[in-house]
């Protein structure tokens, strides 16, 4: 990464007052940086137990937003113009959100005529939101946003299980709805995952009694393809292979994992092109959820620009013969394992560590610095109606390029309402994490139960959002070198940023992430980018210009909407949108 030095008498001078006049900023910074440990445990042959670290005064905050938006969020997506799209299902009966102008669905599963609404449009920069209308149930279904920042949503369950369905993100955002596609989907998906491929199309991927996949939008000879790996990894019972994790690799083929087991598919020509070992330990998937990422990609410019290390991490799930054992009321202990696998590597193997806690239905998210957060979910059980007890308060922090792997997890302050099952989260284009959801049971049930429904909207903010750190925190101006609106693959563009405090011997970064579709603990789409910094230049005392190189092909980006972040001494400022093609 480049650094600048301050060359400024002025600014020089500035921050020795700064330092004079607010000493505390100094020691504030250092006590940023450690933590007290909170629990210690054994080095074993095949898992790191490293100590952890719990942290009031840093250790984030919890805010709630809405006590209730009507909707149990099962379902999230945040789109370019800033508003989150928020769906449950339509077969447990009413909700406690009307839908305006006397609309009503009629002949529904649980309702004839239901005049309630299943999903709204949350507005991050006012906190408000509106209900939208879906025309059949889209419990437990799927979605990618593609190149032009349109939701593309799919399958669901009953009537919705063949559905296709659209969000597009519009000027009159008072009228914006759910479009229903004539054309449905080849066969059921219920429990599948999408993602957006490098040609813009989505592929759509297993399901409940789906060993298949296909395509959205179809070509000419597209119908749907058997994906045997997704049988062979199929639990007699239990299943333990539902929403598998998917990514787009470098070289244009897909990683997918399901179970224990992951391959690469090459989707062109229908055929496994690789296979990994299994991951050591627990089962990983539904309903033995786990969570995934794909860890940052680091872009460079030269020969390897096209060929970044590639490594996935996995956390939590639970044992197998849970799920049964779960629901007789017995609840296993969640896996307390994560595991990570350089698929780059000659001989690609996990490495396992240990998190400070157990935890299934965690979820996954990427931050804008590059760590991981994991958060919601329970520490015994699995998945699934009444299966989950003891739900896990605290999220963990997870800081991958530490060298010393008893630093990597930080314990963060804890939420007071449990996020069980069918909860989400994704993250906001402030840098704070959205969480949403919870209903374990078939219906609405909000009294005389152990974790009742949950229609409440938190937010929580990490540690870089502290008060303290605001005098670190960049602001953007302008992105120049756009052209029509659209970034081109490979190019040079600048951002222009101020700061109200600049370290020079602290590096900065500049991250392009993709949101995700958020459900069931795994983030769809979600992709990280740290660009390659070509040169920083400072404009004034407070701006400073960065000039960076976007991705270098459709493999690493695919088309469509990103948020970038400039990163400053580990604290990121409020994004801006651009869209590369």
């Amino acid at each position: 990464m480049a650094l600048i030095k301050i060359q400024s008498f002025c600014l020089f001078f500035t921050i020795l007052i700064l330092f004079s006049l607010f000493p505390s900023l100094s020691s504030s910074l250092s006590h940023h940086h450690s933590r007290r440990h909170s629990q210690s445990s054994q080095l074993l042959p095949t898992i790191f137990r490293p100590s952890f670290f719990t942290s009031t005064e840093s250790g984030g905050e919890w805010v709630t937003l809405q006590e209730s938006i009507g909707v149990s969020a099962m379902h999230m997506q945040l789109l370019y113009n800033n508003k989150v799209v928020i769906f449950d299902r339509t077969d447990f009966g009413p909700s406690n959100l009307s839908l305006p102008d006397g609309k009503c669905r009629y002949n529904d599963e649980a309702l004839d005529v239901d005049c309630t609404a299943h999903s709204l449009l949350y507005d991050v920069s006012s906190n408000t939101f509106r209900p939208l209308m879906v025309q059949t149930d889209v419990w437990c279904s799927s979605g990618a946003v593609n190149s032009d920042g349109t939701l593309i949503q799919t399958g669901g369950y009953h009537a919705g299980d063949h559905k296709i369905r659209l969000f597009s993100p519009c000027d009159d955002v008072d009228h914006c709805d759910w479009t229903e596609l004539p054309q449905n989907l080849t066969v059921q998906r219920w429990y599948a995952s999408d993602h957006i491929l490098p040609d813009g199309r989505v592929i759509i991927v297993g399901g409940r009694r789906a060993f298949s996949y296909e395509f959205f939008p179809k070509n000419v000879n597209d119908s749907v393809f058997y994906l045997k790996f997704l049988k062979e990894t199929t639990d007699h019972k239990e299943e333990n292979n539902l929403y598998p994790f998917l990514y787009i690799l470098p070289d244009g083929n897909l990683y997918i994992f399901a179970n224990q087991k992951s391959v690469v598919l090459d989707y062109v020509n229908n055929k496994i092109v690789k296979e990994f070992p299994m991951i050591p330990g627990e089962k990983r998937s539904y309903p033995a959820t786990g969570s995934s990422v794909m860890l940052p990609l680091r872009l460079t410019t030269g020969d390897s620009a096209q060929n970044p290390v590639v490594e996935m991490m996995i956390c939590g799930g639970a044992s197998g013969g849970a799920y049964i054992k779960a629901q007789k009321g017995v609840f296993m202990r969640a896996s307390s394992t994560c595991g990570r696998m350089r698929l780059t590597d000659p001989d690609p193997k996990w490495v396992m560590e240990a998190m400070p806690m157990g935890r299934v239905m965690p979820d996954m998210l990427l931050l804008p610095t590059g760590d991981v957060i994991i958060l919601n979910g329970a520490s015994k059980g699995t998945a699934g109606w009444e299966n989950a007890f003891d739900p896990v308060l605290n999220p963990v922090l997870y800081s991958p390029n530490e060298p010393d792997p008893s630093k990597r997890f930080s314990v963060l302050n804890p939420s007071t309402i449990p996020r069980m099952y069918h909860s989400s989260a994704t993250l906001l284009p402030d840098g704070r994490i959205l969480v949403g959801g919870s209903n374990p049971h078939v219906r609405y049930n909000f009294t005389g139960v152990r974790y009742p429904t949950e229609l409440s909207l938190e937010a929580f903010s990490p540690p870089y959002l502290a008060p303290q750190n605001s005098y670190l925190r960049p602001s953007i101006l302008a992105v120049e070198g756009q052209i029509s609106g659209f970034l081109s693959y490979g190019q040079q563009f600048s951002i222009t940023f101020t700061l109200g405090f600049y370290q020079p011997e602290e590096e900065l970064m500049v991250s392009m992430i993709a949101p995700s579709f958020t459900t069931h603990s795994f983030g769809m789409n979600q992709r990280l980018l740290v660009l390659d910094i070509l040169e920083i230049e400072q404009l004034s005392m407070f701006a400073y210009k960065v000039t960076v190189v976007a991705p270098p092909s459709r493999n690493i980006a695919p088309p469509g909407y990103y948020m970038i972040f400039v990163v400053h001494q580990n604290v990121p400022g409020q994004c801006v949108w651009v869209r590369i093609q």
